[in-house]
């Protein structure tokens, strides 16, 4: 099969969206002409794509997405912000509150980031690691989550 490259958005003459005119079947050769429209994510490149299927194989994990890429946190977080706003979608409320999120490695540490629970990431972590070794059960865990 030959390769499919990723076709653009944007015309690459005066820069207006560019619709679909042609489909067609590689197996029987069937082939249809007219205006279909194409989707938000058209306008994302292959490293975009790869991180939305990352973040969205992995149930909104940023964490993953910042293993797969090999970078640091606040960059995967940069990079998945970026494409959020690609796609016209903004960050929520709660998110733009705690104010910017560290570029730098050296501006951020995991007590900076708040989990879902508003505990540091790495307070989080070490409950949810005693969970994992047994020194507490889920029922504590969740109140100390909650407290």
């Amino acid at each position: 099969m030959p390769r499919l490259y990723h076709a653009p958005s944007d015309c690459p003459v005066c820069g207006d969206e560019l619709v679909i005119v042609s489909k067609g079947c590689r197996q029987c050769g069937t082939e249809l002409r007219g205006e279909f429209s194409g989707t938000e994510f058209d306008a994302l490149d292959e490293r975009e794509l790869d991180l939305l299927r990352v973040f969205l194989s992995s149930r909104g994990n940023l964490r993953e997405v910042e293993k797969h890429l090999g970078v640091s946190y606040p960059t995967a977080r940069s990079r998945f912000d970026a494409v959020l706003a690609k796609l016209g979608l903004t960050p929520r409320a709660d998110d733009e509150a705690r104010g910017p999120v560290p570029q730098r490695a050296d501006e951020w540490t995991p007590e900076v980031e708040d989990s879902e629970y508003g505990l540091p990431v790495s307070e989080q972590d070490d409950i949810l690691g005693r969970v994992a070794r047994g020194e507490i059960t889920a029922e504590e865990a969740a109140k100390l989550l909650q407290n």
